[in-house]
């Protein structure tokens, strides 16, 4: 799996909820078009009013490559730059093993990835 973190920032708040609110329907489009796209979210910082955090998970190199020629990308691409972000950070980490954060009984784990 893939994880793809960011954030963006934009000169005002009104820009961020409008980016958010207009997005959306590419997030659901990226979401249910791409084959390996497992989550794929631009969320208003409740921390941060000028901020969206972007959180993606994909199947695996293949389909994070394909997204970055399809229509969905290409279209969040030019909405984003459109509305002239003020900064931005971005990674993708590759993970090679996952475990659930909490145990059976919804305690929460004292050992994190135990072989």
């Amino acid at each position: 799996m893939i994880v793809v973190a960011a954030q963006l920032d934009f000169a005002d708040q009104a820009t961020r909820d409008d980016v958010v609110a207009v997005s959306a329907p590419i997030q659901k489009a990226t979401r249910d078009d791409e084959p390996g796209c497992h989550a794929y979210c631009f969320a208003a910082d409740p921390c941060h009013p000028t901020r969206i955090q972007v959180y993606e998970l994909w199947e695996d190199e293949a389909s994070l490559a394909a997204h970055f020629t399809h229509a969905n990308y290409l279209a969040m691409r030019d909405l984003l730059i459109g509305r002239k972000p003020t900064g931005s950070w971005n990674r993708m980490y590759l993970t090679t093993r996952d475990e659930p954060v909490y145990g059976p009984e919804g305690q929460v784990r004292s050992k994190f990835f135990v072989d």
